[in-house]
């Protein structure tokens, strides 16, 4: 049985952009320009899981 207690609510930007299949420079690229919703804790930025799946969500698909 999986523990959801130990699920991860979020990733810090490389961990963010492994998920996404981009390189590091274009997850940091969108969450400069407000692409890629983070929360900030001191000096630490992190990528909610939330935000991961919404941006996907949204995403309209090319043909």
């Amino acid at each position: 049985m999986k523990d959801d207690t130990k699920e991860r609510l979020t990733y810090d930007v490389a961990k963010a952009a492994e998920v996404l299949g981009i390189s590091r420079n274009l997850a940091y690229e969108m969450v400069k320009n407000g692409k890629l919703p983070v929360v900030k804790f001191g000096k630490r930025i992190l990528v909610p899981k939330k935000a991961i799946e919404n941006l996907l969500e949204d995403a309209k698909p090319q043909n």
